[in-house]
């Protein structure tokens, strides 16, 4: 079914047919119940306490039974919690908090344990510069500027295999 034939259909019912099948996918579908209950309490703060807790614990697993955890340095978790995000239509400011700080978070494990697999540094790579095209995208470059600079700057000072490659995005944008 297209949008203009859904359209023409939705005219021809009345409120309380309306209501009824708004209910009924309400009922139905988790994802729509999840976005009525964002539209209606868009607690974006608990959300993003409750997403970096579940970033960082892609690098910092918590201990359980005195045994630590290894971590599984998953950028999908991150990748994951923006699309939904971007779906909810959560505030892009928030959302790009999120991409810079699964950027920074992967950045401070990495300066404590050394990183072997190139993936881990690929993946930082298109996370950063999702990133960038983001937030130019949405007009807040200039207000994560600072951020971003410093991700640069500590792909440098780690000396990642592609930090050449982070350079030049931020040319990119910088003339």
């Amino acid at each position: 079914m297209s949008k203009r034939d859904l359209k023409k259909y939705l005219t021809e019912l009345n409120k309380k047919q309306l209501e009824a099948q708004v209910l009924e996918l309400y009922e139905k579908f988790s994802a729509v119940k999840t976005y009525y209950d964002f539209v209606f309490n868009p607690k974006e703060e608990t959300l993003l306490k409750e997403c970096k807790i579940k970033i960082s614990n892609e690098y910092f697993p918590q201990k359980t039974s005195g045994r630590g955890k290894k971590p599984k340095m998953r950028r999908s978790v991150a990748q994951k919690y923006i699309k939904h995000f971007i779906v909810l239509g959560v505030d892009p400011f928030i959302i790009g908090d999120i991409m810079l700080y699964s950027i920074e978070i992967a950045q401070t494990f990495s300066a404590e344990r050394v990183v072997k697999q190139e993936l881990f540094f690929k993946s930082m790579l298109n996370s950063f510069e999702q990133a960038v095209i983001f937030m130019i995208a949405n007009g807040i470059l200039e207000e994560f500027k600072s951020r971003i600079l410093a991700i640069n700057n500590e792909t440098i000072q780690q000396n990642w295999f592609n930090k050449e490659e982070f350079s030049a995005i931020i040319e990119r944008f910088e003339y």
